[in-house]
Parts: C-alpha cells; sequence; structure tokens
C-alpha cells in the first residue's frame, strides 16, 4: 500500500494504492431508454419528463444513450477505457413494472446479460438499486411517502439478489436520498414533483428504512456481498465569522439528516423540526436497521455550499432549496470557479470531506468516490476530436485531492468519475454535458473526449502524473477506443 510521493523535486507520479478500484457511473434513466421495451412499466421520470414545463426543451428519457440496445458497444468501450468498475442503477420498473409482485423476466434478464458482460470483460459491477426513478405505481398508492414503499423496496431488492448472486461487485441501496427527499417532496424540481414540508419529512425516514431493510434482505441472500450507500456531501462554508452557527444547522440539513441515521441510528439535533420526521413514523427497530454496519460508503461529491447572513428576499431558486431558511444566504465567491452547471469547483473539499468521515466511520471502512465529474460546454471540432480541457482540469485537481486523503490515512478504495456519457440530466435534459464520452443524440454515435483519453492513462498507470505531462501524454494516445 506504498504510495509515492508526488510531482515534488523528483517529478515522480501520484501512486495510487495496489488494488485502487477505478470505474465510471452511469443511472438507468439517464442512459438506458427503451422506456417502452419488454414490459418495463413506467417510473416518476417517465410521467415527470411528459409534463410540460418540468424539463428544458421538454426532453425526457424515451431514448437517452439507448444503452438497453447499445451496452456491449459501450461494455467493449470501458474496456478501451481500461476501467476496473462500472457503477450502474437498476430500473425499479424494468424489473417490477408496478413495484410490487410479478417479476417482469425480460427486465430482469437484461441486468444478468449486462452484468455477465461486465465479468467477461472483467469488469467489476457496481449495482445501484435506485437513482430516482420509483414506479409510477408506486407513487400513485402514496410514493415514498408512504411506509409500504420501503417493504416494497426490500422485496425488489431480495429479487434483484437471487437473480444476480454474488458477483464479487458492490451492492448499493440508494443514491443521493436527500435529492429525492428535497428536490422531489420538498421544491418539486424533480420527480414526482411535489412542494410538501410533511410528505417530504416522511420521504426522509422512509428512504433511510429502505435502506436498512434492503441492506437486511441482501445480506440473508448473498452473505458475503459488500453492501452500502452513497450519499452526497457538500461541505458547508461559513462565508463570514457570523455565519458559523447557520453554517452548523444548513450542514445537518443537507449532510447530517442522512450520515447520521447511517453512521449513529439517529438524526441529528440541529436540523430544524419540520425537516426531521416525525416521531409517529419512526417505529421500534427502524433505527436499528438503518444504522447497521455498511460494509463501505459510497461519497458523491460535486461542490461546497457558501453560506452568510444577509436579506433572503431574492435568493434564486437554488439557492433557496439549500438554505431554506430567512436570513440566510447561499452563494458562490468570486475567487472560486465553477461549472457550467453554476456550482463551484473546489477540490480540496473532496479532501474535507473524504477526511471527516474517515474519522467518523468504524476504522478501515472503505470509502468510495462514487461520483465525481464536471459539465463543459462540449462540441465536436472540425477534426472529430472533443477539446474538454475544463473537465480534464476537473478531474486532475480531484484526484489529487483524492490521493492527498488516502496519504493522510483515508481507506479510500476507488473512484468512479461521472458519467460515462453524456446523458439525460435530469430536469437541465440534454443540455449538460457529464460525460468521458460525447454522445450525438441524432446517431447515438460515441466519441471518446480528450479527458477520456486521460483518464484512461491515469487508469491504466494507477497514478497522476503532473497536469502538463498527463496533457503531454494525452496527445499522442488514443487509448484504443474506437468512435
Amino acid at each position: 500500500m506504498a504510495m509515492t510521493e508526488a510531482n515534488g523535486p523528483s517529478g515522480a507520479p501520484l501512486a495510487f494504492p495496489d488494488g485502487f478500484l477505478w470505474g465510471a457511473a452511469t443511472s438507468a434513466y439517464q442512459i438506458e431508454g427503451a422506456v417502452s421495451a419488454d414490459g418495463r412499466g413506467p417510473s416518476v421520470w417517465d410521467t415527470f419528463s411528459h409534463t410540460p414545463g418540468k424539463v428544458r426543451g421538454g426532453d425526457t428519457g424515451d431514448v437517452a444513450c439507448d444503452f438497453y440496445h447499445r451496452f456491449e458497444e459501450d461494455l467493449d468501450l470501458m474496456v478501451g477505457l481500461g476501467l476496473g468498475a462500472f457503477r450502474f442503477s437498476v430500473s425499479w420498473s424494468r424489473v417490477q413494472p408496478s413495484g410490487r409482485g410479478a417479476v417482469n423476466q425480460p427486465g430482469l434478464d437484461f441486468y444478468r446479460t449486462l452484468v455477465d458482460g461486465l465479468l467477461t470483460r472483467g469488469i467489476e459491477p457496481a449495482i445501484t438499486l435506485y437513482h430516482w426513478d420509483l414506479p409510477q405505481a408506486l407513487e400513485d398508492s402514496g410514493g415514498w411517502g408512504s411506509r409500504d414503499t420501503a417493504e416494497r423496496f426490500a422485496d425488489y431488492a431480495e429479487i434483484l439478489a437471487e437473480a444476480i448472486g454474488d458477483t464479487g461487485g458492490m451492492w448499493i441501496t440508494l443514491n443521493e436520498p436527500q435529492v429525492v427527499a428535497n428536490q422531489g417532496y420538498r421544491s418539486g424540481v424533480h420527480a414526482p414533483g411535489h412542494c410538501d414540508d410533511a410528505l417530504a419529512a416522511a420521504t426522509t425516514h422512509h428512504l433511510m428504512l429502505a435502506h436498512g431493510l434492503a441492506m437486511a434482505r441482501l445480506r440473508g441472500v448473498l452473505p458475503g456481498a459488500r453492501v452500502g450507500i452513497t450519499l452526497d456531501i457538500h461541505p458547508i462554508r461559513a462565508g463570514s465569522p457570523d455565519a458559523e452557527e447557520a453554517a452548523a444547522v444548513t450542514d445537518a440539513e443537507q449532510n447530517r439528516i442522512w450520515i447520521d441515521p447511517v453512521l449513529y441510528g439517529r438524526y441529528p439535533d440541529k436540523a430544524r423540526e419540520h425537516l426531521l420526521p416525525p416521531p409517529s413514523l419512526i417505529l421500534d427497530g427502524d433505527m436499528a436497521l438503518i444504522g447497521a454496519p455498511t460494509d463501505f460508503l459510497g461519497v458523491n461529491y460535486y461542490s461546497p455550499h457558501y453560506v452568510k447572513l444577509g436579506d433572503t428576499t431574492a435568493l434564486a431558486r437554488d439557492e433557496a432549496e439549500i438554505a431554506g431558511r430567512p436570513g440566510v444566504i447561499v452563494f458562490n465567491p468570486p475567487t472560486l470557479p465553477v461549472t457550467s452547471m453554476g456550482w463551484l469547483v473546489e477540490p480540496p473539499g473532496l479532501y474535507d470531506t473524504l477526511v471527516a468521515l474517515a474519522a467518523e466511520t468504524t476504522p478501515g471502512l472503505p470509502l468510495y468516490v462514487t461520483e465525481n465529474g464536471c459539465a463543459a460546454e462540449d462540441y465536436v471540432n472540425p477534426d472529430g476530436t472533443i477539446d474538454d480541457i475544463e473537465r480534464i482540469e476537473f478531474l486532475h485537481g480531484h484526484l489529487e485531492a483524492a490521493w492527498r486523503a488516502i496519504r493522510d490515512g483515508v481507506p479510500l478504495a476507488g473512484y468512479f468519475y461521472w458519467s460515462l456519457h453524456d446523458n439525460f440530466e435530469w430536469a437541465w435534459g440534454y443540455q449538460k454535458r457529464f460525460g468521458l464520452l460525447f454522445v450525438d443524440y441524432d446517431t447515438q454515435r460515441r466519441r471518446p473526449k480528450r479527458s477520456a483519453a486521460v483518464y484512461s492513462q491515469i487508469v491504466r498507470t494507477n497514478a497522476l502524473a503532473a497536469l502538463d505531462v498527463v496533457l503531454a501524454a494525452e496527445a499522442g494516445d488514443q487509448t484504443g477506443m474506437s468512435s
């Protein structure tokens, strides 16, 4: 596990530990398409995206990247990249069209075939059970506001475990549950589009309960499986000395409301009461299930949030969602760059997040960066190349932060770039491009971007050279990928 000191006087690259897992991440609704194929039922995102005014340009995930029909091509592109792992989510409504009862065998067979294709190519599957696409039939009967949805999720987890078996890969119960509760049920900017604090508070607990129930079912079927959860963590920075308490409350409501149940089996004291699940929803045994030890913890990191005190009457919509209370403003310091999403670029925030989590978790518990990525204004040059320098700089800075965290004792075991492809980016439709692979949505042609070659070089060497060295090496390296 020795690591080479980096880019110092010797100019040596930053070497990652032997066995470090390099991957890329995706989600079902964002890439699969084929929304009516082979018995798949509708999800809340099908309904939401087809509702006028909900998604930019009226875009939907009906076709997306057509991964359902083109996955073999994409698996070969992963081999070209040298990936050791692929994180994908399962469409619940493809496996159980109504979210309960009978299994849709063609849908289940698709995921078995996908996993077999990964294993045949020496790529580890990282299976996410839920990435925001609840079967519409379950939403119609109460959605995540109903405890029954958590019970049905446990049944679904057991179905998948029995069908896919122990592949040696990772099982992730939920991806970013805070987005589901806050943007899906509180602010309504994501599916299913509710604006209801009480419903969002119930959703918070039922998502956490679903995690605990599913983890128990997975372990019951697959005793040797590695099971965890993925949380999106945003370091909360006080923009002035008088904002320290405001930052602590924002941290409780943005981060601790998810971290504390998983690590400690409790909800945080500092969060405001109306955001927390009411005690009447928390039954005996719930918190023990939720707080059962995981085998790893997945961390999605994109940006920090800076807060200060001030007049909130003119807050932008996204700022209001994050702060959510009078007198507290979320702002972008002018000294920090932002991506095309308007998200701050601050690699030290990844270091801070990993170090802080490692200090709280069981010593040695593996952490994985399960998402980290950059949206950029990508376009195809006349010679067919995509020169995404902003993404390369983003990737390099964050991997350097990850390396520093490992050097300082964090048990970081892997990194998944978001995303493998450009894809359907939720309420932003197809405007925002995060991928290593550029997708021409008219033809579905995939083109590796310059960042794909850079990432491939890092993966293959298991090391991070200085940025100028990376760019020079990449200029003559085509990574073996076709476009």
